[in-house]
């Protein structure tokens, strides 16, 4: 059985073709068992929660042009559509503040990892193909009662900073791993595997890091 941490943000529109791809590659690989943990990582957690216009943010952070940032977004609009995802043009005209999805998630990793899987997918399509704001509270329990979760414990932990410190003390522990761009898959703690790479990639790096895993006892 393979332990894969998956390190990402719900507004890192790789992160979400990692977790599709990803999704398939285990599909073609049934003789690889592994579980899933979501682990948190904020690109922006100064942001405020009124969030910032999308494209003024890129310039500044990553000095990309106008013309650079279309046929990025076409690019992850083509890599999602190829793997059943649907990146809504336009949809993504703000970025937010994520920490609250983040202890949201953390607490729904710990009621049902299963339940936490449904919740990353739900807040993936509540801003990429609905263009909803994922840290707003509204959006937030919408994915939590979508994903099957309780809809009174979601509300408890959004009324309160629970799992805030656990979440700032899993994001200090990943960077200071070498964590410092999204997505990472790390593979029973010794394996790393980053960026949103297609299917037959992943599948190819479970099946070895089963083999080895196998190979050593572990």
């Amino acid at each position: 059985m393979l332990k894969i941490d998956f390190v990402s943000d719900v507004s890192c529109p790789w992160c979400a073709i990692g977790l599709k791809s990803l999704e398939q590659a285990l599909a073609e690989v049934p003789d690889v068992q592994a579980t899933l943990h979501f682990q948190p990582f904020e690109l922006n957690p100064q942001m405020p929660a009124e969030g910032e216009e999308i494209n003024a943010h890129l310039a500044r952070k990553y000095g990309a042009r106008p013309e650079q940032l279309e046929q990025t977004r076409e690019q992850i609009r083509q890599r999602g559509e190829a793997l059943g995802f649907t990146f809504t043009k336009g949809a993504r005209d703000r970025i937010y503040n994520t920490f609250d999805a983040h202890r949201l998630l953390h607490w729904a990793g710990e009621v049902d990892p299963a339940r936490q899987k449904a919740l990353k997918l739900a807040l993936f399509t509540a801003y990429f193909t609905e263009g909803r704001n994922p840290g707003d509270r509204d959006v937030l329990l919408g994915a939590a009662q979508e994903a099957g979760l309780d809809a009174a414990g979601a509300q408890a932990v959004l009324d309160s900073d629970a799992h805030a410190t656990a979440v700032r003390e899993q994001e200090a522990f990943w960077q200071a791993q070498g964590i410092h761009s999204v997505p990472a898959l790390i593979i029973n703690e010794r394996y790393l595997l980053q960026g949103g790479q297609p299917p037959e990639v992943f599948a190819q790096a479970l099946r070895q890091i089963a083999a080895e895993e196998a190979k050593a006892g572990r």
